[in-house]
């Protein structure tokens, strides 16, 4: 009873003091989140915004001067070179997406139904993230030794005879560029596919056995619409992770190939930050939309 009654008079002092401060019972909540909303609006918000300003500026070989101008949007949507780049970039992105959705599903299907100890499983996972203890340049330099005109691939090929002379395109191509991404970004997908398949309910399974159907119907019906979550959020990950991409297709094309995220760098290189600034804002919207094409399909809400 005396704990009931100091709790009550608690509660009645704690009212009193909000009628005292004037405060409405609603404005706690709103208190809790204003640091989260100062720190993603100074370090998220302001920064776009200002990407967003500077693209309007004008500018020439001596520096920028506040305007508002369209001139980078016009020059950057009227040429037919950032076109074509959009159109690289986009295909990097469908032919990485393709090959890690592929891979890392299989993986992660092979770790979550596959592998039954717990340990196993996380043993597994740390080998995998093994090579992302070192930066992305080192990772995609070890595989000029490998794929290189005088590498590892080349010196077998032509050693068994199935070659004649050293093969050119795997280095320093769209293929190099396509390879080097999987292997970058593949885990980004294993992930999130993964912990959707453990949150399985493993007596589905066994009640799509006894209804009689297949392995392989299982995976269809069964598996496949309970890991599209997994899918998405692995998508979102690698298809913006591509479109950033810009020191992959810089290193492993030679210097070949083109992306958006390149031709950005570039630009800013030669001290053009307005035009750079306005690819960064299209680019921002095309990646966008594609997020949201993907929502449009797949509710990740069942895997928040």
């Amino acid at each position: 009873m005396a704990t009931i009654a100091s709790s009550q008079a608690e509660h009645q002092s704690e009212q009193t003091s909000r009628r005292r401060i004037g405060w409405p019972t609603w404005a706690a909540s709103y208190l809790q989140a204003t640091p989260l909303i100062l720190i993603l609006g100074f370090f998220f918000i302001l920064p776009i915004a200002m990407i967003a300003v500077v693209s309007f500026w004008d500018y020439d070989f001596a520096g920028l001067y506040p305007d508002f101008l369209t001139m980078n949007y016009t020059d950057t949507l009227g040429s037919w070179v950032t076109w074509k780049t959009y159109l690289n970039t986009l295909k990097f992105t469908v032919i990485v997406w393709s090959l890690t959705l592929f891979i890392g599903f299989w993986v992660a299907y092979f770790l979550a139904f596959h592998i039954r100890r717990t340990s196993t499983q996380m043993i597994l996972f740390l080998v995998c993230t093994v090579p992302f203890m070192t930066s992305n340049i080192i990772r995609m330099i070890s595989w000029i030794p490998v794929l290189g005109r005088n590498g590892l691939v080349n010196s077998a090929l032509v050693q068994m005879g199935i070659v004649p002379q050293p093969i050119e395109w795997l280095l320093y191509s769209d293929f190099a560029v396509v390879l080097a991404m999987v292997h970058l970004y593949t885990l980004f997908m294993v992930t999130p596919i993964f912990n959707t398949l453990m949150r399985i309910d493993r007596s589905l399974f066994e009640a799509a056995r006894d209804a009689g159907a297949t392995g392989w119907q299982i995976l269809w019906n069964v598996v496949l619409p309970l890991a599209k979550p997994g899918i998405a959020i692995g998508s979102i990950f690698v298809v913006t992770l591509v479109m950033a991409d810009f020191s992959t297709v810089q290193v492993m094309s030679g210097g070949q190939s083109a992306s958006v995220a390149l031709m950005m760098k570039n630009q800013m290189s030669l001290l053009q930050y307005p035009a750079a600034a306005a690819n960064a804002v299209v680019l921002l919207i095309v990646v966008l939309m594609m997020v949201a094409a993907i929502l449009r399909v797949v509710d990740i809400r069942k895997e928040l």
